[in-house]
């Protein structure tokens, strides 16, 4: 029998924070992530408090062409938390917010939290250091909503601080070794890594920008990279696979031609894994394209 007290407590939870019951009666927050990783991340810190629904999980749908459903504006209308990138890389999750209903809710934009965005470049989920940031701002947001798991909330915030410690020690490994190594990008994507592990990238920023944005890169730009794979200028080629178009596939064909190790990175988070598994899984690849150059 629950004694009288238990009741109210809460009930009055409930009123203050709108957060759901989970099966057991218990409070659970209910969060809704744009982007698989975040909800890997979500996930971690959360435990069994939270309930978590990733929208995009897909590594091989290109992110500029999804199309949000009646699912999804469901889920996020009953969401407590909702974790989204923002600063345009998901746009059909603003149209969803407008769409549902949930004056309640909490919204966090990743791009609004990081610390160390590239101007210009919202995939912040590649900096370890935005990726900090960011979690820290989910345990905060999950404290509010659920005080009465504050110390849950902290344990496992840190433990998943902890946890980043492997990825940022394989990028000192790969920066000591290999700073001012040469290597071309497909897209902006491939910055976050690039630049501190001190990479030298001679893709033009044209180039890098119009295949960001589904366009035509400037015949220029495209005679320029042309020019740096037929004289091997650049150690290695980094790809993103998610969103390949015939400007890429081709610069894919040609670097592969001329022996140019070619390394390919994801948007979305691949199933089975969490983000920690994925960041130094392409990391480890990554290595291993600048050992097979001879870098």
């Amino acid at each position: 029998m629950i004694p009288p007290w238990g009741v109210r407590t809460v009930a009055t939870l409930l009123f203050s924070t709108g957060v759901a019951l989970g099966v057991w009666g218990s409070p659970v927050v209910n969060i809704v992530a744009a982007e698989n990783f975040y909800g890997s991340i979500a996930e971690q810190i959360g435990g069994d408090e939270v309930t978590v629904t990733s929208i995009m999980s897909d590594p091989n749908v290109d992110p500029r062409e999804y199309g949000s459903n009646a699912e999804n504006v469901k889920a996020v209308s009953e969401a407590d938390l909702v974790i989204m990138n923002g600063g345009g890389y998901d746009g059909w999750m603003d149209r969803i917010l407008s769409a549902s209903h949930g004056s309640h809710r909490v919204i966090l934009r990743a791009s609004e939290l990081a610390v160390k965005r590239l101007p210009g470049n919202e995939r912040v989920w590649y900096s370890v250091d935005d990726i900090q940031a960011i979690g820290i701002a989910i345990s905060k947001s999950l404290q509010e909503l659920l005080p009465g798991k504050v110390e849950v909330f902290v344990r496992n915030d840190h433990a998943f601080q902890e946890s980043l410690g492997p990825i940022r020690e394989k990028m000192a490994i790969i920066s000591g070794r290999y700073a001012g190594a040469p290597v071309g990008i497909t897209e902006t994507v491939c910055l976050y890594q690039a630049v501190p592990l001190g990479l030298r990238v001679l893709t033009p920023f044209e180039y890098q920008k119009a295949m960001d944005q589904g366009k035509d890169p400037p015949a220029a730009s495209v005679e320029e990279m042309d020019s740096q794979i037929r004289q091997r200028k650049i150690r290695i080629l980094i790809c993103n696979d998610q969103a390949i178009s015939s400007f890429g596939a081709r610069l894919l064909a040609e670097a592969k031609a001329a022996n140019i190790p070619v390394v390919g990175m994801t948007e979305t988070m691949p199933q089975g894994e969490t983000y920690q598994t994925w960041m130094l899984r392409q990391l480890d690849e990554l290595r291993s394209a600048l050992i097979a150059a001879g870098s």
